[in-house]
């Protein structure tokens, strides 16, 4: 990895975060309007062309269903399980606190309700490697929520089948429909409709560049959850830290695929060094080795900063969607962090684990979007439903506050829609 002793945070940052090759847009762009014009017959040619997959029929059917179950081992069901059920019980708890209110000030009613979206599409990585893991961060908290219809889309393998367990997750988490279609064709179908999808109120869910390009273009029409993706981890970490967890982590996320965006923001030399010198120990006995290596090469990096409050500020300006804080007090640092989509506390609280039993979301904010919000939630899949009445002498004690904003404004028919009423 790089090792950059970093004097001036804003300029690092300048040249330090990925760019994305212009090229990739256009070639979205195609995907999506071709979809758009030609539905289901585009799509089976991108999942030809892109995974090799002569498909037929791209809903799931029960029989399809039936068949990934036998397919996986009790072990694996329960993994599902307890994943499923940690992630419930968080998701229950913060939806408890929406309560619906109505609000009474001087004769005007105003009620709030918190009502579930009325359909979405999850969107499920596969391809490079398999993610039921995604299927219960995705589902679940729709299903919390009360959403009606639960769409999930997942690339096929080259015989067009879905990963069995990415099937039973999906299923067992309560997702209404499944379909074979991955990467910016997914995305389109979900935005757009097709013949044989149609098409949801908002697209949640991680995945590679084209995925996230595609979400991105297709959200002035769709709603999304976030850009999400591809993966990025930050550490920070002292002297105090273990060298070779902080090796480990690292090589944990930089797994995922080659475009991840993985690093250490510390203030000891020695520990960038030992951290550099265990991860090329390392390289070339792992699995997923030309991954990590392509990674951590061209995207990671080791920032070296002066003090405790530029490698804060580093981290806060990079916003990793995962950052994780091994230091000898890490609540400290963690009480002036303000842009991550998840902070993990402690040498003990991998970011890995977070992926999958925690109890936390592992679809989270990248691309500087940890600034504005948090992991996905049961929040995600509702709306505030306002209502509002009033009467007439409401309105006469308005009136004449309302004729000063109307006038301001040019707007003098506003006015004269209250005035008709209480004349």
């Amino acid at each position: 990895m790089k090792i950059i002793h970093v004097t001036n945070v804003e300029k690092f940052v300048a040249q330090i975060l990925p760019k994305q090759p212009q090229k990739n847009k256009a070639i979205v762009e195609s995907i999506l309007k071709n979809v758009q014009k030609n539905g289901d017959s585009a799509i089976k040619k991108y999942e030809k062309k892109f995974n090799g997959a002569k498909i037929s029929s791209l809903r799931l059917s029960q029989s399809e269903i039936k068949e990934a179950f036998s397919k996986v081992s009790k072990n694996k069901i329960d993994a599902i399980q307890l994943s499923k059920s940690r992630l419930e019980k968080t998701e229950s708890i913060v939806k408890s606190i929406l309560k619906n209110k109505t609000i009474d000030t001087d004769g005007i009613k105003i009620s709030k309700k918190f009502v579930p979206i009325q359909s979405v599409g999850c969107y499920i990585p596969g391809g490079l490697a398999k993610y039921p893991s995604t299927v219960v961060m995705s589902v679940v908290p729709a299903k919390i929520a009360g959403v009606k219809r639960i769409v999930v889309v997942s690339p096929p393998n080259y015989d067009g089948k879905i990963d069995p367990l990415t099937i039973v997750a999906a299923n067992l988490c309560g997702a209404n429909e499944i379909y074979k279609v991955g990467g910016a064709q997914a995305i389109a179908a979900l935005s757009y409709g097709t013949k044989s999808i149609s098409k949801v109120d908002k697209i949640v869910g991680p995945g590679g560049t084209f995925v996230t390009i595609a979400k991105s273009i297709v959200s002035e029409r769709t709603a999304i959850d976030m850009l999400a993706g591809p993966t990025e981890l930050g550490i920070i970490a002292d002297a105090s830290a273990n060298p070779r967890y902080v090796a480990l982590d690292l090589i944990s996320q930089s797994e995922h695929s080659k475009d991840t965006f993985c690093y250490l923001i510390t203030n000891s030399e020695k520990l960038a060094k030992s951290v550099d010198k265990i991860i090329n120990d390392l390289s070339n006995k792992i699995k997923r080795n030309d991954f990590v290596k392509a990674s951590l090469k061209e995207n990671g990096f080791i920032a070296i900063c002066k003090n405790n409050l530029d490698m804060i500020k580093l981290a806060n300006e990079l916003a990793p969607e995962h950052l994780q804080i091994m230091t000898k007090n890490p609540n400290t640092f963690a009480s002036k962090i303000t842009s991550s989509g998840l902070v993990l506390l402690g040498n003990d609280t991998p970011s890995s684990a977070s992926d999958y039993l925690l109890g936390s979301n592992h679809i989270l904010p990248t691309n500087g979007f940890g600034k504005i919000r948090g992991s996905l939630s049961v929040l995600d899949f509702i709306k505030i439903n306002t209502q509002i009445s009033t009467s007439k002498s409401v309105l006469s004690k308005i009136s004449k506050y309302m004729e000063i904003f109307t006038e301001a404004e040019g707007l003098p028919n506003h006015y004269e829609a209250l005035r008709g009423r209480i004349q």
